[in-house]
């Protein structure tokens, strides 16, 4: 069957800001101009499409990325499918909370819409965003929303926008009109006025520049046009030569300077009242890459660990990557696929080239919010849904299996809060463990743990509402109760000096007895990375044979589990096996495991081991009457202040920038509204772990026992 668009005419785009710019309300108006859906849903009336879940209904807030198709021809082109392109949305959450649905998402897209509130500009995690889209290297297009709330000032989102994340901003438009009084935008390239009219704003007019504003227009455009023709000589040269430059050279370079990361272009609008989402499509056509203006993807031959590579085209063997799960109502449990290369019928089976074991997609579905389309084909280029998959979790790669690649993983940062959940009832016991088992495979920054003293169960996450979300789904999808206790921090320990230690597990007991005895050298693994462990073995001459020493690793690793201080996880360690010995009839795998934990617990002891707590990066946002009493209660939550600044605008705030032991920050939201009479709010993130100061370390410790 053939490609029913050429790959040239896909974009695979996520939208991506803080929380309360206006991503979803931006999302919606898409799909309604583009004809997917038939009526508006508005976010803040819980009607929206893209927040389909009812914790999104009810909040007003994005939770997980939700994932869709739309079609949309540029302006000024006939209304013919020869012309349309294929649009594939991410719509991802702006709260510091879901953080790993926005990371998930930018490994997989091609480019982004980065939108803006026109009132607040950069905001805290628009900033964090920012830097993930950097990570990846996606092309960016803003767009300044909600300019026609009071106090928007689209002039000085831009300066935000240039002094914080970047100096290669281009204003495409300028608003005509402010506040309440918004009427449109001109397009700086045509130099003309465009209104938005009808129930919706679906009829666009062309008008000729307000008189007053015409001064203006040729000001920013002859700016807009500097900085565009710097990017191509040919072009710079005609420009300095006085010669005009037409339409089509300002959007051929300007898109070139967008796939190279060099110029970032700036839409205006408000989404709400139904003005500026046309022109943000036709840019999002015309300046964001299609898949095959990328770079091959890189990864690695499972079977020769060499690196390797595929081209983004439907000849190269398949390659997809499984970036998101998730539980269907409907069809179960759904995969969420970027299909980088090739190309794949449903009911095929696939390679899973982490694993090496073959799965069986037995149908596959293009994804609209909640609702479905069955697809017979994918190819290159294709973000669909695939349903089947057993064995296959989030940054896995699928792939041809005569020609396997596995493709870079995604990381997700480690879980800070924890809290306890206890069935109600005998019946929800067993509904809990399959409901954790299942949001913990749909969230990678979602962990379940058992505690092996009290039989309780402990479950992880990326914050109070991040964990708040994760107990309302439980009781929503799966219809089970649960008391929930208190939200605690999760504290890990490690050690600040090297120390050696043997450890001999020697036992008879009548017929076979059990012998392992090892000695082990431990050190604090620096610049580790992602590591918790690295196990050496430095073994010679076979002193120890060869079998048991993963037991060796395996019993260091069960103790780094559970914590020896006080409980909580070892992580940073380096172990050395270096000597031993072992016993012809006796030894066997367990009894070096045994000897194995028993040596590391006492080296572990002998180390100077110390309890490391979670430090978040505060940012905090405040009238600036209030700025001296905010910071007084930062420094008594242990807090260090790195800077302060002033945002600019007609109403001025003070912007903090902290780092707070998350063990302080619990309740916080009520102490600021008190200080603040309900006019301060913040966002935090995790920053890094710290040693805890010695006191309350010992505290700790006392409760850990």
């Amino acid at each position: 069957m053939p490609r029913e668009y050429p790959i040239d005419r896909y974009r695979n785009i996520g939208i991506i800001a803080h929380i309360d710019a206006g991503k979803t309300t931006v999302t919606e108006r898409i799909l309604f101009y583009t004809g997917i859906s038939h009526k508006i849903g508005e976010t803040h009336s819980g009607e929206s499409i893209m927040d389909w879940m009812d914790q999104e209904k009810e909040r007003g807030i994005t939770i997980t990325s939700a994932a869709t198709t739309c079609f949309w021809v540029p302006t000024g082109l006939e209304k013919d499918k020869k012309n349309e392109y294929r649009i594939n949305i991410i719509d991802t959450p702006g709260h510091i909370d879901f953080t790993a649905e926005v990371q998930r998402s930018m490994r997989v897209l091609d480019a982004a819409v980065v939108i803006f509130d026109g009132v607040a500009g950069v905001e805290p995690q628009s900033e964090t965003v920012w830097r993930q889209a950097d990570k990846y290297s996606v092309p960016r297009i803003c767009f300044i929303n909600k300019i026609d709330r009071t106090g928007a000032d689209f002039e000085e989102s831009v300066a935000s926008i240039r002094e914080k994340l970047t100096p290669d901003v281009i204003p495409m438009q300028l608003p005509v009109g402010e506040e309440e009084n918004f009427k449109g935008v001109v397009d700086l390239i045509k130099r003309k006025f465009i209104t938005f009219e009808g129930d919706f704003g679906e009829a666009m007019k062309e008008k000729d520049v307000p008189e007053e504003m015409k001064e203006k227009v040729e000001k920013w455009r002859s700016e807009m046009v500097e900085k565009i023709v710097t990017e191509d000589e040919t072009l710079f040269e005609k420009y300095m030569g006085g010669e005009e430059i037409t339409e089509e050279e300002i959007k051929k370079v300007l898109r070139k300077a967008v796939l190279a990361y060099k110029a970032v272009p700036v839409y205006c609008g408000t989404a709400l009242k139904n003005k500026g989402v046309q022109p943000l499509l036709d840019a999002i056509c015309h300046y964001f890459p299609a898949p095959t203006d990328l770079p091959s993807v890189e990864g690695t031959n499972p079977k020769t660990e060499e690196p390797d590579k595929r081209g983004l085209n439907d000849e190269e063997p398949f390659s997809a990557l499984a970036f998101k799960l998730a539980n269907d109502a409907y069809v179960g449990s759904l995969t969420f696929l970027r299909v980088y290369s090739g190309k794949l019928s449903s009911g095929s089976y696939i390679l899973n080239a982490n694993t090496g074991e073959k799965e069986r997609i037995s149908r596959i579905l293009r994804m609209h919010a909640d609702q479905r389309e069955e697809l017979k084909e994918i190819y290159a280029g294709d973000i669909v849904a695939a349903v089947g998959l057993k064995g296959t979790s989030t940054g896995h790669t699928l792939s041809d299996e005569n020609c396997p690649i596995v493709l870079e993983e995604i990381y997700f940062p480690e879980p800070v809060v924890s809290i306890r959940v206890e069935p109600k009832t005998r019946e929800d016991q067993e509904k809990m463990g399959l409901a954790l088992r299942r949001l913990a495979e749909e969230d990678p920054t979602f962990r379940v743990a058992g505690d092996m003293d009290t039989g309780e169960t402990i479950i992880s996450g990326m914050g109070e509402l991040h964990l708040d979300i994760i107990v309302d789904r439980m009781k929503r999808e799966f219809k089970v109760e649960a008391q929930v206790g208190q939200p605690q921090v999760a504290y890990k320990e490690t050690i600040r000096k090297a120390a050696d230690e043997e450890g001999k597990y020697i036992k008879q007991s009548g017929g076979r007895g059990q012998y392992g005895h090892v000695k082990l050298r431990i050190e604090p693994l620096v610049d580790g990375g992602e590591k918790r462990l690295e196990f050496v073995d430095e073994i010679k001459g076979g002193i120890i044979p060869q079998e048991y020493i993963p037991a060796v690793e395996k019993g260091i690793e069960e103790v780094m589990d559970e914590g020896v201080l006080a409980g909580y996880p070892i992580v940073n360690i380096k172990a050395a096996l270096y000597d031993g010995s072992f016993h012809e009839v006796d030894s066997s795998k367990m009894a070096f495991k045994i000897a194995g934990s028993m040596g590391f617990k006492e080296a572990y002891k002998k180390a100077d081991p110390v309890i490391l707590e979670p430090f978040m990066k505060v940012e905090v946002i405040i009238p600036p009457e209030y700025l001296g009493d905010v910071m007084g209660d930062i420094s008594s939550r242990r807090g260090e202040v790195d800077s302060t600044e002033e945002t600019k605008g007609k109403r001025a705030q003070k912007v903090i920038h902290a780092k707070v032991p998350l063990a302080e920050m619990f309740g916080y939201v009520t102490t600021l509204r008190s200080l603040t009479k309900g006019r301060g709010n913040y966002t935090m993130e995790f920053d890094m772990y710290k040693e805890v100061p010695y006191n309350i370390a010992q505290e700790i410790i006392e409760k850990g026992r």
